[in-house]
């Protein structure tokens, strides 16, 4: 089959890719996007019904294209991101074809050579713009069972979808930890293997975190220019948006754990780091009050109670290194950790990177 011919291809028809088509529209530059399913598929079938997003409506925006919304300062759902993402897409009527999957991407004398489920593609130039984290990550630590419900955070969608049970929840990014406050505030006993994590002030001296960010450059700032500690950032714009301290968690009845080990039988081994996981948490959070106190003017009133540090629950000081699942009473294993996902170049797995990338083969 002879293949199309395209100036640039774009791979993904979430964010990244439809903001670069429209930069690429701005400038009369041929392309095409392709996206395996619908736009903004992932807000779509890959997000909890009680997802909100962790930035306020007002920073929410394409360029010329805010989020449109009746209060600045709420958190949106997943669906008002994917409604918002296509009806941009829809404004500027951008060459998205859903419904084509990339299956192979490899180098050809001029560009690309792109195989897709709708036949070959050569592109001149390729943006990949896929996002991260695309593969569900269940590592083979745990065996199937019959009386677990083993399932990826991708997968979960509300606690009433969960067998009966306790929950223990591996992952405490910025998913695993809304998750399991949902579960938590719905009745559940509920489980968290913390792993190394930055908490952030969602406010401060009366101005919500993105105000201090945007105001100050900081969500001008390439991500590999922000610092080496590149660990899961937590906040929650859930329940109003509030600030995460999951010693907080704790202290209304969640069991925090360690890393998850290993499994023998019914028990499941965690390590003996997880204060040292709370305390690198700790270390971002103050980190980021002092900076923010280095940029507040005398005007901005103080806040000592932000730095008031919660004292440690049972489960911290005198940690759990084994949990027998079956005393427990688990019924559900909700895996939160991160994969990214890859598509084959013709030689080696190429990761796809969290941000809409211009590769060329043109010099």
């Amino acid at each position: 089959m002879p293949a199309e011919c395209v100036d640039t291809l774009i791979i993904g028809g979430g964010q990244a890719g439809i903001a670069m088509s429209h930069q690429l529209t701005l400038r009369g530059r041929q392309h095409v996007v392709l996206e395996r399913a619908r736009v903004a598929e992932r807000w779509r079938s890959e997000r909890w019904d009680g997802l909100r997003f962790q930035f306020p409506n007002w920073s929410v925006t394409f360029p010329g294209f805010p989020l449109p919304h009746s209060n600045p300062d709420e958190f949106a759902s997943a669906a008002e991101i994917a409604a918002f993402i296509d009806a941009f897409a829809r404004s500027f009527a951008a060459p998205v074809r859903t419904g084509v999957a990339v299956t192979a991407l490899r180098r050809a004398d001029e560009g690309f050579w792109v195989e897709t489920s709708a036949g070959p593609i050569a592109a001149r130039q390729v943006v990949v713009a896929t996002g991260p984290y695309q593969r569900p990550d269940i590592p083979a630590l745990l065996p199937p069972r019959d009386d677990i419900l083993q399932l990826h955070a991708s997968a979960y969608r509300a606690p009433a979808q969960l067998p009966e049970g306790a929950v223990l929840i591996v992952g405490s990014g910025a998913s695993g930890a809304q998750i399991a406050e949902e579960l938590m505030r719905a009745g559940r006993r509920v489980y968290l293997s913390i792993g190394t994590h930055r908490r952030f002030p969602r406010r401060y001296r009366g101005r919500d975190l993105i105000r201090w960010w945007t105001d100050n450059g900081v969500t001008r700032t390439p991500v590999e220019k922000r610092g080496a500690d590149q660990s899961p950032v937590v906040f929650s714009g859930a329940y109003g948006g509030h600030s995460i301290d999951f010693r907080a968690f704790a202290a209304a009845g969640m069991v925090l754990l360690g890393r998850a080990e290993s499994v023998d039988g019914d028990t499941m081994v965690f390590g003996d780091d997880l204060a040292a996981k709370l305390a690198h948490g700790d270390r971002a959070y103050f980190a980021t009050l002092d900076a923010l106190d280095a940029l507040a003017g005398p005007d901005v009133p103080e806040e000592p109670d932000a730095r008031r540090r919660l004292a440690d629950p049972a489960c911290v000081s005198n940690p759990i290194r084994s949990l027998d699942l079956r005393a427990a009473g688990i019924g559900t294993v909700l895996w939160a950790r991160r994969d990214t996902g890859s598509i084959s170049d013709g030689s080696r797995s190429t990761s796809l990177i969290p941000r809409a990338r211009r590769t060329s083969g043109m010099g």
